[in-house]
């Protein structure tokens, strides 16, 4: 077994470790998600965490790990009676991206069910995780059934596996951890409520700090066990502390004035439910255990709610996570409930920053503090936004004044958008395809295990033979060879491709907001219905891609509103960037089917003869059957509707943008694409 990294040596990170810890005093406090971009030492910390839990004491032999004094009484292992126990380490589960329905639940065997009568059940990673860790690495990514599932265990704290008539119930009781990277996509707003807590990571800007962790790191990697045992000490003086203060934590005292203190939180922020106000006190009662008091503070609540709320104050998904803290201490004070146990504006509860956690350690083993966290400079200077365009010159490339970004209108519902045909794509809520899930449509030989068992077309298969297997009495005689799978057929996520033209003839500032919220309004669609999205963009002398295929709706948000326009209308270069996108993609994932929505006025100007070029590049994608749309952004008595032809030569349908509220893009697309032939294959 390799040598985890120690907990301890993690350099910097206080909220993400905080949080960790406070998961380990109290496990009531129910997980913790951990946001930030890639290599930031997000698994490393998790990984590391599950070496200084306690022990589990569990029933000698169990597989569900059941507790030798109160046993599961259903447990498929059971009964426990007068079994001895034995005390094993604390796990931690990892539940890949990728994983099956019944790797995650457990399988049972339905040929040995339905032939001889026998719950031949096969535990899956819910019941290995029960009374420990379960780690979702990239939880953002996972599928959607599986999403459902720890719901499902995570609200009743069992897992229930059943196939045709046979069911088996275990416990699932785990502490749920995960780690995701928003540049590639949220979460759904159910599972984000089930993460108790929510930190965000991100790499340390101090020089001094960074050589820190790259020193560490080389260490580790050239000598694991010996770099562990330079930390031990640390590691097993921590180990105690939990161990400490799990025991401290039942005598901790939540008064009344902290409750109204976290009531008052709860509703000031609008958060939704009661889910939030238990776990800000299951957290800052973890928070005055960890720290060794017995009372809660005013600034254990303030904690409370720095790591409880933010993921919980998002109205809709373009919603940056987060927290007013200026807000926060305003209602704290308001609650009139702070009696000189802090004024809220310390770094925690024992001043540490951390949460009180133990001092770190120098490369080298001498004692010392970790490098501070630089502070960025009050103007932002060290990590300057991005200048947005028009103010850097007064022309665009390729001639014609530049506008400045124009903020978008506000977005509407949309009907729902669909790719004709039945696609096999990646789980999703848009377009009809062969699934794993769904409604059953017939059945077929299975290839490879059984999965989704077709208990008639089983039945119907085996019948004929019953005589010829000497039959007797009332069993039906089944063979491997009388197996059906069940195929079905539910609903797949596509890629929503955005080719919009940021052009001069766009620059008019409401023209251009309008355009700007019809498509965040099918942003928003994409989002709820497990899409992914790409922009491209095209003025001046050729296009861009603004943003590459992602499942983030978020950073495709973030590029549409500071799109600048102006210059001339390349509307061949769009389409060709879009071409070049698209068949990228389909190397990369060829089940997904693209939809392709262009947003211009088709006025394409620029080069020899630019309208013939379009024409060209449009009859490519045509060509290729990508289901397609143009917004017609043109406006004013004057119309020569080009949008209208180009939409002709892309095989697909356009839309005036005053129909854009009016009848959404997408019911439009459905009707029209659904009436094409050659595309309802």
């Amino acid at each position: 077994m390799s040598t985890p990294y120690p907990f301890t040596a993690v350099v910097g990170m206080d909220d993400l470790r905080l949080g960790l810890l406070l998961n380990a005093v109290s496990p009531a406090v129910g997980g913790v998600l951990v946001r930030g971009e890639k290599g930031t030492a997000k698994s490393t910390a998790v990984r590391a965490l599950s070496a200084l839990l306690p022990g589990v004491p569990v029933v000698a032999g169990c597989r569900f790990s059941c507790a030798p004094g109160a046993p599961d009484p259903d447990c498929p292992d059971g009964p426990h009676e007068n079994t001895g126990g034995v005390t094993r380490d604390a796990r931690m589960v990892e539940l890949p991206v990728g994983a099956s329905e019944d790797r995650l639940v457990g399988a049972l065997d339905i040929e040995r069910a339905l032939a001889e009568g026998v719950k031949a059940f096969e535990p899956g990673l819910l019941a290995d995780a029960h009374r420990g860790i379960l780690y979702v690495d990239e939880v953002n990514l996972l599928h959607d059934h599986l999403v459902d599932l720890l719901l499902d265990a995570a609200a009743m704290g069992a897992s229930y596996v059943e196939r045709e008539g046979v069911s088996v119930r275990h416990a699932a009781r785990f502490l749920l951890v995960g780690t995701m990277n928003p540049e590639e996509g949220e979460l759904r707003p159910q599972l984000l409520d089930r993460f108790g807590l929510t930190v965000e990571v991100a790499a340390s800007r101090d020089t001094d700090q960074r050589v820190e962790v790259v020193r560490r790191r080389l260490a580790y990697d050239d000598d694991p066990a010996g770099f562990a045992a330079r930390w031990a000490d640390e590691e097993n003086e921590l180990r105690e502390r939990i161990v400490a203060a799990r025991a401290l934590l039942p005598a901790v005292r939540l008064g009344d004035p902290a409750l109204r203190q976290i009531a008052a939180t709860c509703a000031a922020f609008e958060v939704d439910g009661m889910r939030a106000d238990i776990v800000m006190a299951r957290t800052a009662t973890a928070l005055a255990a960890w720290a060794g008091r017995t009372d809660v503070t005013a600034d254990d609540v303030r904690q409370a709610a720095l790591l409880a709320l933010p993921h919980r104050r998002r109205r809709n998904p373009f919603d940056a996570p987060g927290l007013d803290e200026d807000k926060l201490d305003d209602t704290l004070r308001e609650s009139g409930t702070e009696d000189g146990d802090g004024d809220g504006d310390g770094p925690g509860p024992d001043g540490g920053g951390g949460g009180g956690l133990p001092p770190q350690r120098d490369g080298d083993g001498t004692p010392g503090d970790t490098p501070p966290r630089e502070e960025p400079p009050a103007d932002g200077s060290d990590t300057p936004a991005p200048q947005e365009a028009g103010e850097g010159g007064p022309a665009a490339p390729g001639g014609g004044r530049e506008q400045p970004a124009a903020k978008a209108a506000e977005p509407f519902r949309t009907r729902m958008l669909s790719v004709p045909g039945l696609g096999e794509g990646a789980a999703g809520r848009r377009s009809r395809a062969r699934t794993e899930h769904g409604r059953t449509t017939g059945s077929r030989r299975p290839q490879g295990a059984l999965t989704k068992l077709h208990l008639a077309a089983t039945v119907q298969a085996a019948a004929p033979h019953q005589r010829a297997r000497g039959r007797s009495g009332r069993g039906l005689v089944v063979r491997r060879d009388d197996l059906r799978q069940a195929t079905r057929e539910g609903r797949e996520g596509n890629l929503v491709l955005f080719v919009v033209d940021a052009s001069g003839s766009m620059a008019a500032r409401q023209r251009m907001g309008a355009v700007k919220g019809a498509v965040l309004s099918l942003l928003l669609d994409a989002y709820q219905r497990r899409d992914k999205v790409g922009l491209v963009t095209f003025r001046g002398k050729g296009a861009e891609i603004a943003l590459p295929p992602t499942s983030s709706v978020d950073a495709a948000a973030a590029r549409l509103d500071t799109l600048p326009t102006g210059g001339r209308t390349p509307v061949a270069a769009g389409l060709l960037k879009a071409h070049e996108v698209l068949r990228i993609e389909r190397m990369r994932d060829p089940s997904r089917r693209p939809l392709l929505v262009v947003v211009t006025d088709g006025r394409a100007t620029g080069g020899p003869d630019p309208v013939a070029l379009a024409a060209r590049a449009a009859r490519l994608h045509e060509a290729e059957g990508v289901a397609s749309v143009v917004v017609d952004c043109e406006s004013g008595p004057v119309r020569l509707g080009l949008a209208a032809e180009l939409a002709q030569r892309l095989g697909g349908t356009a839309v005036t943008l005053d129909e854009l509220r009016a009848e959404s893009i997408a019911g439009l697309v459905k009707d029209v694409q659904s009436s094409s032939p050659r595309r309802a294959a």
